[in-house]
């Protein structure tokens, strides 16, 4: 008769591995500090961004601000930079971010309602949903060439040519795959329950969708848009391409206007030999990001609306 320790390590198999029991613990202290030392490596890069973009502030307000007078947004492009404002292409920007949201709005959102609430899961909609998803990331300059062969060029009887009309929806156009792509994730964090509940109490699935799913995705829809639009106010490239002008002695006053634009006046001025004319485009790029931040904060205030309003 034979007695077994009941501490004792079972017997190996026949044929099998043989593993100590150590090597089923978990080394907790070194995954910690692993953890520790990523979050400090996180933590430095997020502060020489943070340094590196609040010294480019600092200097261009340096620069700027003593420029910055009420006579320099009002007066137009001069050849002399103490005569020179931003009056026209302060408005021209505003015009283009006027016609770039009433295109690039409601079809965008229409259509990321659309593929997301109610296309069918087949082979065209998964190829449109690809494709989209590549348009977010096409360079904005081919962007401008579109615009020039179709806008310009083609719909010119329509748009006027080189217009604000044509600016307008060459940057609807450019910003409408980044809308569609955010209208489609906002929808998505909403609860299927939700869905559920409303087609249980006899709404149709439209009902469903604007009474109950979109007022809960309008805050991530309007981030987005934002975004978008962001991106579509700080661009040269298509403008450039399409033909707006860097010297424009009027007020655009309608949709066919020829017209100008911050971004393009800003680069007219940084690319100057004269000083004075360096501490102009440093100007322009203030009251570029006071209408950045307006717009921003414009949409933090639809977004708690409508959060408080969906509680």
């Amino acid at each position: 008769m034979t007695t077994s320790d009941p501490n004792a390590l079972p017997a190996k198999p026949p044929g099998g591995i043989d593993i100590a029991q150590g090597d089923f613990e978990p080394n907790l202290k070194r995954r910690y500090q692993y953890d520790n030392i990523f979050r400090i490596i996180t933590w430095i890069a997020t502060f020489i961004g943070l340094i590196v973009l609040a010294i480019l502030i600092l200097d261009t307000f340096l620069d700027g601000l003593p420029r910055l007078t009420g006579n320099f947004l009002t007066s137009f492009p001069s050849r002399r930079p103490e005569q020179a404002g931003i009056a026209s292409s302060l408005v021209g920007t505003l015009w283009l971010l006027g016609i770039t949201a009433l295109f690039a709005f409601p079809i965008g959102v229409g259509a990321g309602i659309y593929l997301q609430e109610f296309a069918s899961d087949n082979w065209f909609t998964r190829t449109l949903e690809i494709n989209i998803s590549n348009l977010a990331a096409v360079p904005s300059i081919i962007y401008g060439l579109l615009g020039l062969a179709m806008f310009v060029q083609l719909l010119g009887a329509i748009t006027q040519g080189r217009s604000l009309l044509s600016g307008g929806l060459t940057l609807a156009l450019l910003i409408l795959p980044v809308i569609i792509v955010s209208t489609r994730e906002s929808l998505k964090a909403v609860p299927d329950s939700l869905r559920l509940a409303g087609m249980a109490l006899g709404s149709t699935r439209w009902q469903t969708v604007w009474s109950h799913v979109l007022p809960q995705a309008i805050p991530g829809i309007m981030t987005g848009t934002i975004i978008a639009l962001s991106r579509a106010i700080g661009e040269t490239a298509p403008l450039i391409v399409i033909g707006a002008q860097t010297f424009v002695a009027f007020l655009p006053n309608n949709p066919f206007s020829s017209f100008s634009a911050m971004p393009i006046q800003i680069y007219n001025w940084t690319s100057r030999p004269q000083e004075e004319f360096h501490t102009n485009a440093a100007a322009g790029i203030i009251v570029l990001l006071v209408v950045l931040l307006l717009m921003n904060g414009t949409a933090i205030y639809i977004r708690n609306r409508f959060q408080k309003q969906s509680l």
